[in-house]
């Protein structure tokens, strides 16, 4: 992780509440891993992103030998998911599953219930800010981590400001555990 844990910019005011630092990524990966109904939420900024074993969505597939994981892609990334032969990928408008996450009674895209855990990744920085703010707020029984390289100040938890290597490295032990826990 970072050597230093900075947490935002200086003059972003997100409220109160802001998020934690992950410490490391073991901590991120034993957090998704003891959540009973986890939703990863893949955003479009995704195939920019260089992993180790490709791009996020690369590691979103492997992330979903994890059973108990859904995920779930927005914009036009469910056809990616599609086209490396994954069709169990939900599909999905940003906002509008906001709006879903928000409302208690909705059994989520398996029809199994709401969800505990919510994990974004891959999104533009302002959409995601935006999003967890709504959910900081009308949604506060639900957990929310960020796993981009920016400090996400309206998440419960986010793996804070790193360099490109430290964050590849944080996502390949977040996955290689989530593939362990299957």
């Amino acid at each position: 992780m970072s050597a230093k844990n900075r947490t935002g910019q200086i003059a972003e005011i997100a409220g109160p509440k802001h998020a934690n630092i992950f410490p490391n990524a073991k901590v991120a990966a034993n957090m998704i891993c003891s959540a009973k109904r986890p939703l990863l939420v893949i955003g479009s900024k995704s195939l920019e992103m260089e992993t180790r074993d490709g791009d996020l969505v690369d590691s979103a597939i492997r992330a979903m030998k994890n059973k108990k994981l859904s995920v779930v892609a927005t914009a036009h990334l469910v056809g990616e998911f599609r086209k490396r032969g994954v069709d169990k990928a939900f599909s999905m408008p940003l906002f509008v599953l906001g709006k879903y996450l928000t409302d208690l009674d909705w059994k989520g895209f398996d029809g199994k219930g709401h969800y505990d855990m919510v994990i974004f990744a891959g999104f533009p920085y302002y959409m995601e800010w935006l999003l967890e703010s709504g959910l900081k707020n009308f949604a506060i029984k639900l957990r929310t981590a960020s796993l981009d390289r920016t400090y996400q100040p309206n998440a419960q938890w986010s793996l804070g400001w790193m360099p490109v290597p430290d964050w590849q490295e944080s996502i390949e032990k977040i996955v290689s555990s989530l593939e362990e826990d299957a």
